[in-house]
């Protein structure tokens, strides 16, 4: 048995079936761990969804920010981005099934000594303060009035964390570190319209896998959503976004052994979020 964390798909299947068949997956043996955003930019959206949901308890698949902005489109809290590819999702006759799965998935996963987030931690949180916090809002996604907190989800305030916050600004927070997370400045807070390679940082602001006693270094936090950080292996880290959406290969990591395996990937663009 093997367990393989695997980057951002972004809707890209091809490449995920040549990576999967270059480590001989076995689902009835092996564990997949995708990182999030399953969809958009990507020619196959929903031929990802449909592949990951039909891994059942082989797969753990936690969400980004592309993930949840299809759940808002869909339920018409957000408009149509330019580049969106997710119309093979709205159009699909199990579009509801695949929905409310996707809406279900968890925002965070820890296992043993590894921990699973799309975007990254803010440093406050130890990896059982995260998954406390992560819990809050699966609830809220999960809950009959669910589309109420997606109304009120997306913005950028607050921008850093306290203990006594409540309400939308609390789950906001926890969304936002979760799912969008690149750099922190100098107090902790987070700098979201960052999208930049760390060296392109203004002075002050630090990757938060960096930020000065980061309390979830004691386990590995395994990661994406940082395409021009691309991919990056430590003790405390692996971030796996290595950019398949945009050229580049879509990455695996047996955790077991931190071995790599990478699979190339045809499709190029210049911009990412």
């Amino acid at each position: 048995m093997a367990t393989y964390a695997i980057g951002d798909l972004q809707g890209c299947f091809e490449p995920l079936e040549r990576l999967l068949a270059s480590i001989a997956f076995d689902r009835a043996r092996d564990r997949l761990w995708f990182v999030g955003d399953l969809v958009n930019r990507g020619p196959d959206s929903l031929a990802c969804l449909r592949f990951v949901k039909s891994l059942g308890d082989a797969a753990v698949a936690v969400l980004g920010n592309h993930d949840l902005h299809l759940v808002c489109l869909a339920e018409g809290v957000q408009e149509r981005r330019a580049r969106d590819t997710l119309d093979d999702v709205l159009e699909a006759p199990d579009r509801g099934e695949l929905l409310a799965w996707l809406r279900h998935r968890p925002l965070f996963h820890a296992e043993g000594s590894h921990a699973l987030v799309h975007a990254g931690l803010l440093p406050q949180w130890s990896v059982k303060r995260a998954r406390e916090l992560a819990r809050e809002v699966e609830a809220a996604l999960r809950a009959d009035d669910y589309r109420k907190f997606l109304e009120r989800m997306y913005g950028d305030k607050p921008a850093a964390w306290d203990d006594s916050l409540s309400g939308i600004d609390r789950l906001r927070v926890i969304v936002n570190a979760m799912t969008r997370l690149r750099v922190v400045d100098a107090s902790g807070a987070m700098v979201l319209n960052f999208k930049g390679e760390p060296d392109e940082a203004r002075e002050g602001w630090t990757p938060w896998f960096d930020a000065p006693a980061r309390r979830s270094a004691d386990h590995t936090v395994v990661c994406g959503h940082w395409s021009a950080l691309g991919l990056e292996i430590r003790p405390d880290l692996l971030s796996l976004d290595s950019g398949c959406v945009w050229g580049r290969c879509l990455t695996a990591v047996r955790l077991e052994d931190r071995r790599v395996f990478q699979a190339d990937c045809p499709r190029g663009s210049e911009q990412e979020d």
